[in-house]
């Protein structure tokens, strides 16, 4: 059986892998920066595309092409681009789709950095940005323009874990001739798959779940058709984001355990969020699986499990989260996710504290509001910790 036609659990463990010259089970790690020619004939065919091979390893190189095959299988899409962080990504997909005197519509429950790329990077660069909140439809339809190239979503949203109707955003990127572009880093194609629901593209921090071992800084992007393959391989090319072989052998290593370490993921995160849920001292807790939340069904439409993320506030506001986050024992005061270890942090004062305190409370992320990277380990360590710290 190929790995095309098998199920997602097998796919993880078998996607991208060739047959190699010395039978080896795992994909070697071609650490090289350049790659030999067989005559002066050869390397001008390669540069001009008339032969397939390797050149140079910003360009292509064995091991990066086996992660991103893998990751693209995963996705559904046809081809990927590994880039040296998340950043490098997102970077790479605005350069590619848009200039000067064009326009962007953004979530406004995004990564920080992402927002801080669009309101300071892209403005000078003569591209504007109106940040809405995309899980209210009404709210993506009243913002395009004629000049909208792209519609960004993050679903679930960092940190707030609002949810984006992905199909119904690409039909309205679609009429206005703008492109979808989803951020599937707290799901990954482990429990959803963007370009399924007519997403165009897809961009992954791989540092966080995919790779889901926190060793390693790296960035994804998964495109459905060979064009816009070819426009972003030809921006990334000249930017230079790209990854490492090194790197890349990592990511594929992690990727072979990820729906086991997503199943494990999930099923705590379920756990602690219901524990959460009835604890004294939570005013609130955000979680797409728990009935709780605002867009719970769309969650489960489009969604085929909770994630492992969870965001809650404290009923003693800002003090209360910084005294839990100084008194966990078990739980990393860290910022990152997706790691088998679990991680708390404070968005408004780490990961989203450079959008400014007029950014966040648009997105939703209050000055209490804590996220939680829930981990593989026992389930009942991290809630009996968790419970210490609040009490």
């Amino acid at each position: 059986m190929s790995s095309e036609k098998a199920k997602f659990e097998t796919k993880c463990v078998h996607a991208g892998i060739e047959e190699d010259v010395y039978g080896a089970v795992v994909p070697p790690i071609y650490q090289t920066s350049t790659f030999k020619f067989k005559s002066a004939k050869h390397g001008a065919s390669l540069f001009a595309g008339e032969e397939k091979g390797h050149i140079y390893t910003r360009m292509s190189n064995p091991t990066i092409n086996a992660m991103e095959n893998a990751i693209a299988e995963l996705e559904g899409g046809y081809k990927a681009l590994g880039c040296g962080s998340g950043m490098a990504a997102i970077h790479t997909v605005f350069a590619a789709l848009t200039g000067c005197g064009d326009h962007v519509v953004c979530s406004t429950a995004v990564y920080g950095p992402t927002n801080t790329l669009l309101r300071d990077i892209f403005k000078r660069m003569g591209v504007e940005t109106t940040f809405a909140d995309t899980s209210n439809l009404s709210e993506i339809e009243a913002n395009i323009k004629k000049n909208t190239k792209i519609i960004y979503i993050e679903t679930p949203g960092n940190p707030t874990l609002a949810i984006t109707d992905i199909e119904k955003s690409a039909e309205i990127a679609h009429k206005s001739k703008a492109v979808l572009i989803v951020d599937n880093t707290f799901m990954s194609p482990a429990y959803q798959r963007p370009l399924e629901f007519g997403a165009d593209v897809v961009v992954h921090s791989m540092t966080k779940f995919l790779n889901g071992h926190a060793d390693v800084v790296a960035g994804l992007i998964v495109v459905k058709e060979e064009e816009m393959y070819k426009k972003m391989r030809k921006t990334l090319n000249q930017t230079g984001g790209v990854i490492d072989p090194f790197n890349s052998f990592l990511v594929h290593r992690g990727i072979k355990t990820l729906s086991i370490r997503m199943e494990r993921h999930a099923e705590n995160a379920m756990k602690i969020a219901k524990f959460l849920e009835q604890h004294p001292a939570v005013e609130s807790v955000s979680y797409p699986w728990l009935e709780s939340h605002p867009q719970y069904d769309m969650a489960k439409k489009q969604q085929t499990s909770g994630g492992g993320i969870i965001s809650f506030e404290l009923k003693g506001g800002f003090a209360a989260g910084e005294k839990m986050m100084n008194t966990v024992k078990l739980c990393a005061l860290a910022v990152s996710l997706g790691g088998v270890e679990t991680l708390i942090q404070h968005p408004a004062s780490m990961t989203h504290f450079t959008m400014g305190q007029e950014a966040r409370k648009a997105a939703g992320i209050t000055e209490g509001l804590v996220r939680l990277s829930v981990g593989i380990e026992n389930v009942d360590d991290l809630i009996a910790d968790i419970n210490q710290a609040m009490e």
